[in-house]
């Protein structure tokens, strides 16, 4: 039985590119922006299933949008597979909000992509297919196996019963500094934590964007100052450094909830201070990843935590476009964060509701997979030239591309950040779904964020708000999932 979830994957997401002219396989090349037909492709997918005529599914951003392609998108995997695709596609920050309402009104798609904590929760309360049966002994199973990548399905798996595939590995956050903004304060990438906040209080009171004018810049922005799944500290995690405000496995084997934990009130202190004296981002309680990227594009603060690999490239090529110096420094973690944490990867699941689930799995699920032409379009925009990310990272991909087209697009930068967060990052802990977890997990964590906020932006008693976390059940919430991990 497994204690909990490990999903060793991930994704990282977002816009688009071309797999048309760029295609390349041979029939691809021969057929132009026709590409395979259905048969080509479809007719060597593994298990026998019924072929579906339309599959609906619910996807977040990280599938390019429709304003950047997503009906070429559509229109490309139509022609390739013969079937209907039905994409439902909410706005990226209230994604979540729209998946739950489907699955408390029962409208639910054929198939959905969702964040670790849904996948145990939906997964718990029988929502979600089992994919045992059609995994095993798959093609994609083989290919899985073949690449070495077991373990990236093997960690979805939930008391042995597999209910979601995952395209990638899960990826984390680096932190990007500007180096232009260093040069210009005259520091050095900080090694540790009084370094950081030595760059932090140079690039607020001082010059760093060489504009002339003292103290019109800040250090740091993020999106919230947790973020809303496991790892939850990945966007700011100099300040939290070893606390931990969810649930986590000790070495000997228990688990236990970090916010609850003396390093957690140390953290507290240290996003308090740093907020107070503006060095971090007055708005980053409201924003989103996409507030952040355009401030850090207007020149506006200097140091930016984000997804390793291709942002790498991404945030340098619009800095330029801006017409800021988009050269950036990938920082190593600093002495008392000791390694970044790999985020748990989205699961692609089928649902409940879905009729045809074996169809599903073998049109949809596996040709994500499939080395080849269907894959590809999932990885580049079906309309740009010049190779931009669609909803599979290559360098992430659980089954790399047979020829990648985009293989010579890694720049020095995404190969370096990536070999940074590779080299000095470990796979975040994420419990699997008890009764006491899915009963209290999404109060308590509305809980935890509301002491968290009222502390760092309203500047609050640390104590008196925990007495109050306490006073509103927060600590008898904590303890009975933690007493329902323990007993597994």
């Amino acid at each position: 039985m497994n204690r909990k979830l490990k999903a060793l994957g991930l994704l990282m997401i977002s816009t688009a590119l071309l797999l048309t002219a760029c295609g390349s396989s041979d029939v691809a090349t021969a057929n132009g922006k026709g590409g395979l037909t259905s048969s080509e492709v479809v007719g060597e997918i593994s298990n026998d299933a019924v072929k579906p005529s339309s599959i609906t599914m619910m996807v977040d951003g990280t599938l390019i949008t429709q304003e950047n392609g997503r009906d070429e998108f559509e229109k490309r995997w139509e022609a390739i597979t013969g079937i209907d695709l039905v994409i439902v596609q909410p706005e990226h920050d209230v994604y979540y909000d729209e998946v739950s309402k489907a699955f408390e009104e029962g409208n639910l798609p054929d198939v959905i992509l969702l964040s670790s904590n849904y996948y145990t929760t939906y997964a718990a309360q029988e929502m979600l297919a089992d994919l045992t049966p059609y995994y095993s002994g798959s093609e994609l199973e083989k290919s899985v196996t073949d690449a070495g990548k077991s373990a990236l399905i093997d960690g979805l798996r939930i008391n042995g019963k597999l209910y979601g595939i995952s395209p990638t590995r899960g990826n984390g956050c680096v932190t990007y500094i500007k180096k232009a903004w260093l040069d210009n304060v005259g520091l050095d990438v900080p090694t540790n934590y009084a370094e950081y906040m030595e760059v932090l209080k140079a690039f607020t009171e001082g010059d760093p964007d060489g504009d002339g004018v003292d103290g019109n810049t800040y250090g740091v922005s993020a999106a919230g100052i947790i973020n809303n799944e496991a790892p939850y500290i990945n966007y700011l995690p100099e300040f939290y450094q070893d606390a931990y405000p969810s649930f986590y496995e000790k070495e000997d084997g228990t688990w236990a909830d970090g916010f609850m934990e003396e390093t957690m009130k140390d953290a507290l202190v240290r996003l308090r201070d740093a907020y107070s004296k503006g060095y971090i981002d007055k708005d980053i309680a409201e924003n989103g990843t996409g507030d952040c990227r355009d401030k850090f594009y207007a020149n506006e603060y200097g140091i930016f935590t984000y997804w390793a690999g291709t942002w790498a490239k991404t945030l340098s090529g619009k800095l330029v476009e801006a017409g800021v110096d988009g050269e950036l420094v990938t920082m190593p973690p600093i002495k008392e964060t000791g390694l970044y944490l790999e985020r748990v990867a989205p699961v692609w699941c089928i649902t409940s509701a879905c009729d045809n689930p074996s169809g599903v799995y073998k049109y949809f699920l596996e040709t994500m997979n499939d080395g080849g032409e269907v894959e590809e379009l999932w990885t580049y925009s079906p309309i740009s030239d010049s190779y931009a990310k669609n909803h599979i990272d290559h360098l992430l991909a659980t089954v790399a591309l047979k020829n990648d087209p985009g293989a010579g697009s890694i720049t020095e930068e995404q190969a370096n950040a990536l070999k940074i967060f590779n080299d000095n990052s470990k796979m975040a802990d994420l419990p699997y779904s008890t009764d006491a977890y899915s009963l209290y997990n999404e109060e308590l964590m509305g809980l935890k964020k509301e002491l968290v906020k009222k502390v760092v932006i309203d500047g609050a008693d640390i104590d008196s708000s925990f007495a109050e976390f306490e006073a509103a059940n927060g600590a008898y919430m904590s303890q009975a999932i933690v007493d329902s991990l323990n007993a597994e």
